[in-house]
């Protein structure tokens, strides 16, 4: 399961960016985060042609979809998109991974029974 966040566990950020120019203001190790996809579509296709890792924060299939065509990271989103999405990433075979954004660390063991990627805890996310 992937932990990122926990005060315990080394990770990296996940910084949210507006524009080309928010993404040349990350660090070389953040993980640039886009949301929501049909506003930052051109973002994904901008990190994915120069090798910027990236997350997507989604609430349909078809965004978890499109996101995973574009080679992002991550997936981010709410337990019960996650519970439905989980499912299909496995099926397909996805590069991406699922990831819950929680709150609090009694969340995790709740996530790891629905067999989901991993959770980020909110703390984990900076915005620009």
């Amino acid at each position: 399961m992937i932990i990122i966040g926990h005060p315990w566990i080394k990770s990296n950020r996940f910084f949210k960016i507006f524009s080309i120019k928010g993404i040349t203001k990350s660090q070389s190790d953040d993980i640039i985060l886009l949301e929501p996809l049909v506003d930052s579509h051109t973002y994904a296709a901008h990190c994915q042609s120069n090798s910027i890792p990236f997350s997507v924060v989604v609430n349909t299939l078809d965004d978890a979809l499109y996101a995973n065509a574009l080679g992002a990271k991550y997936i981010i989103c709410e337990e019960d998109d996650a519970l439905m999405i989980q499912p299909i990433a496995n099926e397909y075979l996805f590069d991406t991974r699922i990831l819950v954004l929680i709150h609090d660390l009694k969340e995790i063991s709740k996530i790891a029974r629905g067999h989901l990627d991993g959770v980020v805890f909110a703390e984990a996310i900076c915005e620009n």
